[in-house]
């Protein structure tokens, strides 16, 4: 027998597993259109995994409409990790451990809930692909933290 045969579950097993309120999910550009979302300088794509995953996570294809004018400032979200992934540009965040980075193409990061950071700078052509678990999250505004000097490390590929 075929050993990925083996793997996967037969359709009674399947029905009685914590995964029911999972489908799935075919996302084309074509029917997830680009959408104003939190914040005015980007746009967002909605890939639907959210109801796809029965809320336990959620994905969105953002681009910029236009460089950032000004931080978002310091925050974190309510949330068990939030996963970003460069695909076009440049973005640089300040983090609660005292550096700032700047990701460009092809570069990632993954925040924990609740870590403070603060984006300070996104290109005009930055585009990046956001997924988030849960699906639904909060944002938490916060003052900077006093702990940091005035002057972040910087870390990045540069």
């Amino acid at each position: 027998m075929d050993t990925t045969e083996q793997l996967r579950p037969n359709a009674a097993e399947q029905s009685s597993s914590p995964n029911e309120s999972m489908h799935l999910l075919k996302s084309f550009v074509s029917t997830t259109p680009f959408v104003p979302g939190r914040r005015p300088f980007f746009k967002y794509r909605d890939l639907g995994l959210e109801g796809a995953s029965g809320g336990r996570m959620r994905a969105y294809h953002s681009t910029a409409v236009k460089g950032m004018l000004e931080p978002t400032g310091w925050h974190y979200h309510t949330c068990e990790m939030q996963f970003v992934y460069v695909i076009k540009g440049r973005i640089t965040l300040e983090f609660e451990d005292g550096t700032v980075a700047t990701f460009g193409a092809g570069d990632s990061l993954f925040i924990p809930g609740g870590v403070i950071h603060n984006e300070i700078y996104a290109s005009e052509d930055k585009e990046t692909l956001e997924a988030s678990v849960p699906g639904k999250i909060g944002t938490v505004n916060v003052e900077r933290p006093e702990h940091l000097p005035p002057t972040l490390r910087a870390v990045s590929n540069e």
